[in-house]
């Protein structure tokens, strides 16, 4: 005897019922903020209007260029308040990113306070925004010079520190010869920090300064890398390790297709950890051989006292380096897509 029919399911369903089912169920869009839609075009002219009211404090009288960049940030923020009532998408960035943009030009009529308004701290040593702005302006070519040999001394570095580290990290990852032989060397000259090998470098390296200062990048890259992806490669789970050699898989296939993939969160960790050293170690090598870069830039400015060009060679450091820093991070979010939701950083 069969089980009779529930009847909802013989039921035929209704014109309404029908309807309500195969309605597509479309996406919310986020509601508009009036408080962060003003958040940017206000802040910008609260600093305005603070810059009017202390810009006649300030020795020498500052230039036009400032108010100019507050007044454009008026407008551009104007008009992204009024992109996202068309544009559904950029209105979530803009909820997101509105409150950081807007503190961030209220930070430089703090600043701007602080040193000329207030006084409370000594000139010519910390100059104001209209100070920096002009620099920026005025030096904008050995400026963007000085970026660009930064950028290519960094890559340089970083590219043979990565290409030694991820070779010497799986050799001692995997075969027990080098782990042998590699590791007392890794504990030994690993934790010397880069910059203490300068006066060194200066000797061997006096002619090309440029490629000591590389090496010396290189040698700060190198030993995060190595140490980072020989752990991923020792820790390798057996488990995929067996199933490969079970299906027949070569060592080079283990090593390639099999350890290095799963030790590419420890690869990436180090990629990190190395760029942080490199930044550090540029700049360094920069300021005491090097004759061009923005380390040589700062050192340069510093002993004319104009700290101004010295605080412009630092925000455009900031960006140079956040760039970088997202760029890696944008490569690592393609590699390890497959991880997505799980890594949190």
């Amino acid at each position: 005897m069969s089980n009779p029919v529930p009847e909802a399911l013989t039921k035929p369903a209704s014109p309404e019922e029908a309807a309500r089912e195969t309605t597509v169920v479309a996406v919310e869009a986020p509601r508009i903020s009036y408080v962060r839609v003003a958040a940017i075009p206000v802040a910008a002219l609260l600093a305005q209007l603070f810059h009017h009211v202390v810009s006649e404090k300030e020795l020498p009288a500052p230039t036009q260029l400032f108010a100019k960049f507050l007044w454009i940030v008026v407008g551009v923020g104007g008009a992204v308040a009024a992109l996202q009532f068309v544009w559904h998408g950029f209105r979530r960035w803009l909820n997101e990113l509105a409150p950081i943009f807007a503190a961030g030009v209220l930070l430089l009529g703090f600043w701007e306070a602080v040193t000329v308004w207030l006084a409370l701290l000594p000139l010519p040593y910390f100059p104001g925004p209209p100070a920096v702005a002009l620099s920026l302006v005025n030096d904008w070519e050995l400026l963007w010079d000085s970026t660009w040999h930064s950028l290519l001394l960094l890559l340089e570095g970083y590219l043979i520190g990565v290409a030694a580290g991820l070779i010497s990290g799986v050799c001692i990852g995997w075969f027990r010869f080098a782990r042998y032989w590699g590791m007392p060397i890794l504990k030994v000259i690993g934790p010397i920090p880069a910059t203490a090998w300068i006066p060194l470098a200066m000797v061997v390296f006096a002619r090309t300064p440029s490629l000591s200062a590389a090496i010396l990048i290189a040698l700060a890259v190198w030993f995060p890398v190595t140490m980072l992806t020989a752990s991923g490669i020792s820790n390798t789970r057996a488990s995929y390790l067996d199933v490969a050699r079970t299906l027949g898989a070569s060592r080079t296939y283990l090593i390639f297709r099999v350890a290095i993939p799963a030790a590419m969160p420890n690869i990436f960790i180090g990629l990190f950890m190395g760029l942080g050293a490199s930044f550090l170690t540029l700049v360094v090598a920069e300021k005491v051989g090097v004759k061009s870069g923005l380390g040589w830039y700062i050192d340069w400015a510093q002993g004319y006292a104009e700290y101004g060009k010295v605080y412009a060679a630092l925000i455009i450091m900031a960006v140079f380096f956040s760039t970088v820093m997202t760029a890696l991070f944008k490569i690592r979010d393609r590699i390890l897509v497959w991880q997505k939701g799980v890594i949190k950083w």
